[in-house]
């Protein structure tokens, strides 16, 4: 089969296109996936790069956000059928598809058939593959470990990503008023039309200071921030006394400069959020089939081209969600 394989970390150059990869075989209890869709995410640039303190054996293909058909199910796999079209819930016991075992940038997948979600006929793949990093975590983040409330103020940084729209619009689906920061008219442009009430154009304006005008020296009740060392700081300094600060991740470092005087001064709540459950994934499916919830995709892209997808990514470019085709 053709699969991307990682031989050894560094830069998008050392994506390689395998056309000769083995094709996996499902043991007891497991099934092999015909890939259709698999979604991008930064933790496949984490990867790629190599993590601190974390071993990844390698060669290796990543990619934890899977949708497909059955291609070959092993012994004792029960509720499923050879042709069925399935969702992949990424998260493992010892880790994450993706990252700790073998990913669906490739033509099949081996997974536990028990990180099995099927999906209706209705649902394209490209949909589902969109959803289970990205807005799995948005939903746990916000609503899990959040708790958000209707009429809550909630600024969102890097709005225009992955987790970012789906930020934006499980904030607006919970009746909140949303502060959508991202880099460029033409990404606030797209922002509104998602449902964010104020924009942000972080690259011309301090994002604080914008937050303390537009909520008249109030601050927001919730900040989302999971870019980490850039914004750390006014991060805390957007919130209003007794706010909450909601995390997820540090895509410019986990290692910032702090100013503890305003989480006593104002009595502030910082909540860390790592994942989703299968609940938060059967609860977000059913809030895109009932149209509460619309996965937004920047593009699709054919397997050759996943490094070009991951630059989107790093560079900021991509609005949503880049998909991968592997089977093209």
């Amino acid at each position: 089969m053709r699969a991307i394989v990682i031989r050894e970390h560094g830069g998008r150059d050392k994506l390689l296109l395998d056309a000769d990869a083995p094709t996996p075989r499902a043991g007891p209890g497991q099934v092999v996936v015909q890939v259709h869709a698999c979604g991008l995410n930064h933790l496949d640039i984490f990867v790629r790069r190599g993590m601190p303190g974390k071993r990844i054996p390698l060669p290796f293909t990543s990619g934890g956000d899977i949708a497909g058909v059955i291609a070959e199910q092993g012994a004792g796999v029960s509720g499923v059928a050879v042709g069925q079209r399935v969702l992949v819930d990424p998260a493992i016991e010892h880790g994450a598809i993706g990252e700790d075992a073998p990913g669906g940038l490739a033509e099949y997948a081996l997974v536990p058939a028990a990180n099995l979600i099927p999906l209706p006929d209705a649902m394209p793949f490209d949909e589902a593959a969109a959803l289970p990093i990205a807005y799995g975590t948005a939903w746990r983040m916000l609503l899990t470990r959040g708790a958000l409330r209707p009429a809550e103020h909630v600024l969102i940084l890097g709005a225009s990503g992955g987790v970012g729209t789906a930020c934006v619009q499980i904030a607006k689906m919970s009746g909140c008023i949303v502060y959508a920061a991202a880099s460029s008219e033409d990404k606030l442009a797209r922002l509104r039309a998602l449902g964010a009430d104020h924009l942000i154009n972080y690259r011309e304006v301090e994002f604080d200071r914008d937050v303390w005008r537009l909520t008249g020296k109030r601050g927001v009740d919730v900040v989302v921030d999971y870019t980490g060392a850039d914004t750390w700081v006014r991060s805390l300094r957007s919130l209003r006394r007794g706010g909450r600060l909601l995390t997820c991740g540090a895509t410019t470092g986990y290692d910032p400069k702090t100013d503890i005087r305003y989480i006593w001064g104002r009595e502030l709540t910082i909540l860390g959020s790592d994942g989703w459950t299968r609940s938060d994934l059967l609860a977000l499916l059913q809030a895109v089939r009932s149209g509460r919830i619309r996965p937004v995709i920047d593009r699709v892209l054919p397997l050759a081209q996943t490094a070009e997808g991951e630059r989107l990514l790093e560079d900021r470019e991509a609005f949503g969600k880049v998909i991968i085709h592997p089977q093209e």
